[in-house]
């Protein structure tokens, strides 16, 4: 049976009409990389990074929410946030950046045999990996453009990751909310073993496709606007005229913080 996932029902606007709940791992880089290395084959479990972004489209979506409900870990990815959150609700939340997390399992977690499966980027980002780390068991798939429309194709996706498997990690790198889908497709279908990461776009900064801000920058919270003047016409849309609800929406929504476990048995 072919597994249709479609992207509109993702984005659909839902605003809850009772305040939303939105449970988050309290975990830094180091304390999550602690746990995604013991995280093993036996099992699988996806990981999740939101960003301002991500919280405006789950207030926004009730299909988002649900999506986001089946992961493993929800690791905040914005210091943006983190600040929001504490002034706030006077919580303060680790930050475990998803293009950090990337960088760190690829160059400090994963070890040259380990099964590894790519989906999206091109073969070149892919070889640049193998050649770099010295990654010999990396497979890789790139599911063409607009996929996600397409039951066939995403049917292949799926049942190319899952052939792979168990696989120590699933690096899921076609955007959001995409990749988040294909993470909670597999983990509804129930076949895949291992640990599924929707990662965005942090191939392209590991490879060196996209420049990250400089790390003055990342620490101010300031790479929202080094990537909107790399890429204004894109990005004005989202930082500029999508950002801003965030701090209409962030006073109604109830944060219930996770400290670091394990979620899954």
């Amino acid at each position: 049976m072919k597994t249709a996932i479609g992207p509109a029902d993702a984005s659909s606007v839902a605003i809850a009409s009772t305040p939303p709940v939105y449970e988050i791992d309290d975990y830094d880089l180091p304390g999550f990389l602690v746990e995604a290395a013991a995280f093993g084959t036996a099992r699988y479990g996806f990981v999740v990074t939101p960003n301002v972004d991500n919280f405006i489209t789950l207030h926004e979506s009730a299909t988002f929410r649900s999506l986001y409900a089946q992961a493993a870990y929800v690791l905040l990815d914005s210091r943006v946030a983190a600040l929001i959150f504490r002034l706030v609700h006077g919580l303060r939340i680790r930050v475990c950046p998803g293009s950090d997390l990337t960088t760190a399992l690829v160059s400090q977690v994963i070890a040259p045999q380990d099964p590894i499966v790519l989906i999206g980027c091109s073969e070149a980002q892919a070889q640049q990996l193998r050649d770099r780390y010295g990654l010999v068991n990396l497979r890789h798939h790139n599911p063409p453009m607009g996929f996600i429309h397409d039951p066939a194709a995403t049917e292949a996706c799926l049942r190319f990751i899952e052939a792979q498997g168990p696989f120590r990690f699933c690096l899921i790198a076609i955007g959001n909310p995409q990749g988040v889908m294909v993470a909670q497709a597999l983990a509804t279908r129930g076949r895949a073993r291992g640990l599924a990461l929707a990662i965005g776009a942090s191939i392209d900064f590991l490879t060196g496709k996209q420049r990250r801000a400089p790390v003055w920058m990342q620490r101010l919270g300031l790479e929202w606007l080094f990537r909107l003047l790399q890429n204004p016409r894109r990005l004005a849309g989202r930082y500029l005229l999508k950002g801003p609800k965030f701090f209409a929406y962030v006073a109604s929504i109830k944060i219930v913080l996770r400290p670091p476990r394990s979620r899954i048995g």
